[in-house]
């Protein structure tokens, strides 16, 4: 796989060379939901099956079966929580899906683009519902537009390129135009890395790509897909680095991260916290302590994780959360 850098051009934006998509095949079938997770908070269930108001296209509508979660209101040091709590991964995966394809479709119809943010480590095993029916026929993917929340400053075929784990599990698979993916230039250093994405990213909002919040002033992605580390890290953006406190740049650059490998770029707080949709999608028993530092303990401001730092200025902001993430909450609330 080759390196190719971003272009500031408005007209050509390189990105990877991808295979033609592959031949229709059978899939294995989304298994029924499963009955919803109990858990000792006040609660309402929510279900995926249908929108309150639907999107219509002429394309085949969106549809799969639904997902049952229990929604989770938890009142933090940095306000209130919601948290969708699915009885296993498998199930958010399925109601990520229906997430992510309802919001494509909306700004396809809206705006012409969907401008969707990723990140690496398991939240791309999460998007493997994308690839199967219905959303691999339905999905108008010629409006998509990905970028990366974070990225390591490491060649686009090394095992650490969240950019290789991406296409390797997911982007390979759709039919994305290869223009409309937005890796870095791994040419660079970190730094140069880092303008050169933020020059990309102000292109794109100067012919109306990417949208630009009218509260901050920074650019308005239609739906951010983030993971947390154990330690509770968002994007590359660690517990304590001040990293956390730039408030100017799009998009930075990190030297020292805590854990390899040391270089990577990251967007920064203000960018994450402009988004129109966030999702945040923290499942297992290893993410469980840093859930429950998160949510479940009061800390001061100085004390705060990343995780907690995401607050969206005009957005809608939910966790994606399975029993096993949430148990050490479970277990808080217990007599």
């Amino acid at each position: 796989m080759g390196s190719f850098a971003i272009s500031p051009s408005p007209a050509v934006f390189p990105s990877h060379h991808r295979p033609r998509p592959p031949p229709a095949r059978s899939f294995p079938a989304i298994p029924r939901s499963l009955s919803p997770a109990k858990t000792l908070f006040s609660e309402r269930r929510i279900f995926f099956a249908a929108s309150p108001n639907p999107v219509r296209s002429g394309r085949r509508p969106i549809s799969a079966m639904a997902s049952e979660a229990t929604s989770v209101e938890v009142e933090t040091t940095t306000g209130k929580k919601e948290l969708l709590v699915f009885e296993s991964e498998e199930e958010l995966a399925v109601s990520l899906a229906k997430h992510t394809a309802e919001l494509s479709e909306k700004y396809a119809q809206e705006r012409g683009a969907f401008t969707l943010v990723i990140s690496g480590g398991s939240l791309i095993k999460s998007l493997r519902k994308l690839v199967e029916p219905p959303y691999l026929e339905s999905v108008d993917w010629t409006k998509w537009h990905v970028f990366w929340v974070d990225e390591r400053v490491v060649p686009k075929d090394h095992a650490d390129s969240n950019y290789k784990l991406a296409y390797d599990v997911f982007l390979s698979k759709v039919p994305i135009p290869p223009g409309q993916v937005y890796a870095i230039n791994d040419s660079l250093s970190a730094e140069g890395a880092a303008d050169d994405y933020e020059t990309c990213l102000k292109q794109l909002v100067k012919t109306a790509v990417v949208a630009v919040s009218s509260a901050t002033g920074f650019p308005k992605f239609d739906l951010m897909l983030l993971g947390m580390g154990p330690d509770g890290h968002v994007a590359s953006l660690f517990p304590g680095h001040p990293l956390l406190n730039e408030n100017q740049r799009w998009v930075t650059f990190i030297k020292d991260s805590p854990k390899p490998p040391l270089e990577r770029i990251t967007f920064t707080l203000p960018v994450i916290n402009s988004s129109a949709y966030a999702a945040l999608v923290v499942a297992g028993s290893g993410k469980a302590g840093a859930v429950h530092k998160a949510l479940g303990s009061k800390q001061s401001s100085s004390d705060l994780l990343p995780v907690e730092m995401v607050s969206l200025e005009d957005g809608k902001f939910t966790w994606f959360t399975d029993k096993a993430a949430i148990s050490m909450l479970q277990e808080k609330a217990c007599p």
